[in-house]
């Protein structure tokens, strides 16, 4: 494993080992894994005083090159390229981290939440019965949004997901609810979907 980046003539070689990695060569991924794993190591210490997050990271990152070494412009320095995939995956690492610590760090509420007791009282019920038939991602969407009344950009952050992926699941849950129920896609009394 070496520490410092490869020279000119190096580089030259890189691109054609990524080449060579988008065509599915493990071996190359291995020369390119040698070449540039020392350095990548050393920055994302850098950065990062946990060892075992900056070696997930640079797993990762050799993963995502094995997967997407097609994506890399053949002009463009493989390790300039090789470093963007590794400080973005420190990111989303540490965004993770950061976000199971607040969750852990919240106190479970000691009284039943307005959407509990709701959703409770529905149990017994037709809708309760096509709540419980959802996946729990696609229940706790609706409860953040339909129960809770909470806009989609407070239930991405209270759900610690993005935007998109809570529009993606409540449309997915209402059309999951009206198939359990046997309802149409408009309901009885005139209003959109």
């Amino acid at each position: 494993m070496r520490l410092m980046r490869p020279s000119g003539g190096e580089r030259d070689d890189d691109a054609r080992l990524l080449r060579a990695v988008a065509r599915g060569d493990t071996e190359a991924l291995g020369v390119l894994h040698d070449r540039h794993a020392g350095w990548l190591h050393t920055r994302l210490t850098r950065r990062c005083a946990d060892p075992e997050m900056v070696r997930e990271v640079l797993q990762d990152t050799f993963v995502t090159v094995w997967r997407s070494a097609a994506a890399h412009r053949g002009g463009a320095d493989a390790g300039g390229w090789l470093w963007v995939i590794a400080a973005r995956r420190l990111v989303d690492a540490q965004r993770a981290r950061a976000r199971q610590e607040r969750v852990a760090a919240e106190p479970a509420p000691a009284v039943p939440s307005a959407e509990d007791r709701v959703l409770a009282g529905l149990e017994y019920g037709d809708v309760g019965t096509a709540l419980e038939r959802l996946s729990p991602e696609l229940r706790e969407v609706l409860r953040a949004t339909v129960v809770d009344g909470l806009t989609t950009r407070e239930a991405a952050r209270l759900l610690g997901i993005p935007e998109g992926t809570v529009k993606t699941r409540a449309l997915r849950a209402r059309r999951e609810l009206r198939a359990a129920l046997g309802t149409s896609t408009r309901p009885a009394w005139g209003g959109t979907a």
